[in-house]
């Protein structure tokens, strides 16, 4: 999320960031924006009985802000198929790995014990699915001996503020679009 603020500040980035929304209410990501002067909100999603009734709460502070897209960052809730649905092809969130391989949680401990040569990032449309939505932009860094969860974890954060931007001013600029 901060790497996204950082690029807005540019008068050259083809979008703005309109609001930060958080579903845990000490968020760091909350104080950040407000920093910067960004509005915030949140809603305690066990405040809400439902994911519904949690998604109608998010549609009310989205029809504050009047966002043309979302960009999810640490969001860690699953979303109904007709939240999703509803932003199909505006909503795209960043996941730390060379999607299709290793959706989830945990996924540089899964490189590791896979074995694999190499990681990443991959920013995606967000589909009703767990991370398995089209991909916009990928960035991959290569599996080091002796790396563990946590120096791959930073290589591939490192990337992720490269594209995550970079995916965002592509939808913006009508450059990657859902497929049809």
């Amino acid at each position: 999320m901060a790497a996204l603020i950082e690029a807005a500040r540019d008068p050259a980035y083809p979008a703005q960031i309109v609001g930060v929304f958080s579903n845990v209410p000490d968020a760091p990501g909350l104080a950040t924006a407000a920093s910067y002067g960004i509005p915030t909100a949140w809603r305690w999603h066990k405040d809400y009985p439902s994911r519904i009734g949690f998604e109608l709460a998010i549609g009310d502070v989205l029809k504050l802000w009047r966002p043309d897209f979302i960009a999810l960052a640490g969001f860690m809730r699953m979303l109904t198929p007709e939240f999703a649905r509803k932003w199909q092809g505006r909503m795209i969130n960043i996941h730390p790995s060379l999607l299709p391989a290793f959706p989830g949680l945990h996924t540089h401990e899964q490189a590791l014990a896979a074995g694999v040569a190499e990681h990443g990032c991959t920013v995606h449309f967000v589909t009703a699915g767990m991370d398995e939505g089209p991909t916009i932009l990928q960035a991959r860094v290569p599996v080091e001996p002796g790396d563990t969860a946590a120096t791959l974890a930073a290589r591939v954060l490192t990337e992720e503020h490269r594209i995550y931007p970079q995916a965002l001013a592509m939808l913006a600029r009508g450059e990657a679009t859902f497929p049809a």
